[in-house]
C-alpha cells in the first residue's frame, strides 16, 4: 500500500492526484489522502484507490493513514502549515516503518534561499531527513508552468519580473508526478535529493508561447492582484519574493538553471515542453 496526500488535487499542480493516478495505472494499492470527503474523493474511489479522511497537520490523523502503508508521496500546497504537517507525517512515518517517503520540495530549498517558503521547505527537508535517514527523499521542483498558466489566463503575463530576458526554470506539473511515482517505486534506493527542472526560458519566450503580451508590473501592484487571485497570504508572499529573485539573477547564470535528467530517468520520458503543455488539451 502506497500513501499519496495531496490526492484531490488542487490549483498548483495537483502533483498528488497525478501520482495517485499513475500508481494506480501500474497497478500499486493506493490510499488517497484527501482534507474532504467531496465529489473529487468518490472520483479517487471510482479510480480504485482507497481513500482517507484527514488533517495532515495532525499528529493521531497520520498515524492512521500510515497504518499499513510501506512508502508514501508527500506534498503540501502553498499554504500555511507546512511545517505542521512535515513534523506530524514524518514522524508517523517513522514510527511505521515506512521504506520510503518521497516529499516535494522546491528547486532552491536551503537555510539561505531567496523565499521565506523555500527556507520552510529546507527545514521539511531536514525534519524528514532525521526522522527517516536515507527513506526520505526530496524531489526539488521548479516553477510550474500551471502556476505561469494562471496568470497568462488573466490576458497578458504581467509580472514583476524585469526584461523580457530574464531566465525562468520551468517543468509541468505533469514531469514532477512521473518523477515523483518513479522515485516511490524505485530499487535500488534513489539519492536522497532529485532535482527536477524541463526547460529554461525566458518570460517573454513564455508569453509568446501562451500567445499573450508581456508587462513588467511594479512589485506592489503585483502584490494587490495576486491576493485577489490566489487570495492566500502565504502563496502571494512566496511568489512575491521568488519573481523578485528571478528579477535579481535576470539573464544571469544560476546553477541550478539547467535541464535535469531526472524525468527521463524516473519519469521515463523526455520532458514536456511549454508549447506542449500550452497546445494540449487544458493546457492553458
Amino acid at each position: 500500500m502506497i500513501l499519496v496526500t495531496g490526492a484531490a488535487g488542487g490549483q498548483q499542480g495537483a502533483t498528488g492526484r497525478r501520482v495517485t493516478e499513475l500508481l494506480l495505472d501500474a497497478g500499486q494499492q493506493v490510499r488517497a489522502f484527501v482534507r474532504a470527503d467531496d465529489h473529487r474523493a468518490e472520483e479517487l474511489r471510482k479510480l480504485g484507490a482507497e481513500v482517507f479522511v484527514g488533517d495532515l497537520r495532525e499528529i493521531q490523523s497520520v498515524r492512521q493513514a500510515v497504518k499499513g502503508v510501506t512508502r508514501a508521496y508527500f506534498t503540501y500546497p502553498v499554504t500555511a502549515g507546512l511545517l505542521d504537517a512535515s513534523a506530524a507525517f514524518a514522524m508517523a512515518a517513522r514510527e511505521a516503518g515506512l521504506e520510503r517517503v518521497v516529499e516535494v520540495s522546491q528547486l532552491d530549498a536551503g537555510p539561505s534561499a531567496g523565499t521565506p517558503h523555500m527556507r520552510r521547505h529546507w527545514l521539511a527537508e531536514q525534519v524528514f531527513t532525521h526522522a527517516l535517514g536515507d527513506r526520505a527523499v526530496h524531489l526539488r521542483a521548479g516553477v510550474f508552468f500551471e502556476n505561469l498558466a494562471v496568470q497568462a489566463a488573466l490576458g497578458k503575463l504581467a509580472m514583476p519580473l524585469g526584461g523580457p530576458d530574464t531566465w525562468i526554470p520551468l517543468v509541468a506539473a505533469e514531469d514532477v508526478a512521473r518523477v515523483g511515482a518513479g522515485l516511490v517505486l524505485a530499487d535500488p534506493d534513489p539519492e536522497p535529493v532529485c532535482l527536477v527542472n524541463g526547460q529554461m526560458a525566458t518570460v517573454g519566450q513564455i508569453a509568446a508561447a501562451f500567445g499573450v503580451p508581456y508587462e513588467d508590473l511594479d512589485p506592489g501592484e503585483w502584490e494587490r492582484r495576486a491576493r485577489e487571485v490566489y487570495r492566500d497570504e502565504v502563496a502571494v508572499e512566496h511568489l512575491s519574493h521568488l519573481w523578485a529573485l528571478f528579477r535579481f539573477i535576470g539573464s544571469g547564470h544560476h546553477p541550478l538553471f539547467v535541464v535535469t535528467p531526472s524525468i527521463r530517468q524516473y519519469g521515463g520520458r523526455d520532458p514536456l515542453t511549454l508549447a506542449g503543455f500550452v497546445s494540449a488539451p487544458g493546457g492553458r
